[in-house]
């Protein structure tokens, strides 16, 4: 494969829907010195055709590849915003509002075909020795690549509180020390968003958990140490641009498609 001398970052979605958080993982991408490609099941490329990896949010992963029968969709409960928070969004995030509330990624609860095509370009990712980054969806669908399952619903979870769903950093997360994900944010403790309903139950073979959310037992992060660079993150670091650590996520994605 020929050097490029900014690596092409392949950045999957679905077909309807998702065009802020193309948008934005597309600028985080450019930002950390990559050209980004965008890949639909209509829009597929080839592994050879792209330096890294990166799986994006949406849809719910199908049960049924990690054991397990559909349950009723769970729906996230809106948390409540202080005038001070609508007033920041309007003034300061009015593209992270549009883009999370009219053109979010859950087009359809599941998505057989799109998850066909993921794993697919997962397994020749990991074959070909390049990085993947897995978005909130994406890092459920690494665990299931590796034989891990996921809790359909974590509503149960969080019995003191509703649910959180925002695209502010809003949940604190501990990460473990010592991990890739640890060095590449320098911080073992961060402030994350939370845009899910699914979280990983049972990791996968060789898969570390790497991130926990602090008063649950909802886990945040994974990596797999058989790999140079394969994280996954359950928030959403592209609606984070405004935060240097989360931005370093993709410079160091990008940093190691680089050399490949």
């Amino acid at each position: 494969m020929k050097s490029r001398k900014r690596p092409v970052i392949g950045v999957t979605g679905p077909d309807e829907g998702g065009t802020g958080a193309w948008l934005f993982t597309a600028l985080s991408v450019r930002l950390a010195g990559g050209k980004p490609r965008r890949i639909t099941v209509k829009n597929p490329c080839d592994i050879d055709d792209i330096d890294g990896l990166i799986l994006g949010g949406g849809a719910d992963v199908e049960p049924l590849k990690y054991g397990q029968q559909r349950i009723e969709k769970a729906t996230l409960a809106k948390n409540s915003r202080t005038i001070f928070e609508w007033i920041l969004s309007i003034l300061f995030f009015p593209i992270y509002w549009l883009a999370r509330y009219f053109q979010h990624t859950k087009s359809a609860p599941i998505d057989t075909d799109r998850d066909e095509l993921e794993l697919g370009l997962l397994k020749d990712a990991l074959s070909e020795k390049k990085p993947v980054l897995g978005i909130c969806r994406g890092m459920q669908l690494m665990n299931v690549h590796f034989k891990g399952n996921l809790h359909q619903d974590i509503r149960g979870f969080y019995t003191e509180a509703p649910q959180v769903s925002s695209i502010f950093p809003k949940k604190r997360v501990e990460i473990k020390e010592g991990s890739r994900l640890a060095e590449i944010l320098n911080t073992n403790i961060c402030n994350v968003n939370a845009l899910h309903n699914q979280a990983i139950d049972v990791p996968g073979d060789g898969v570390e958990l790497v991130a926990r959310e602090v008063k649950t037992e909802i886990y945040q992060a994974l990596e797999h140490p058989n790999y140079e660079f394969a994280i996954g993150v359950q928030w959403h670091p592209e609606y984070l641009i405004q935060v240097r650590r989360q931005r370093r996520i993709f410079k160091a994605l990008v940093r190691i498609a680089q050399g490949a």
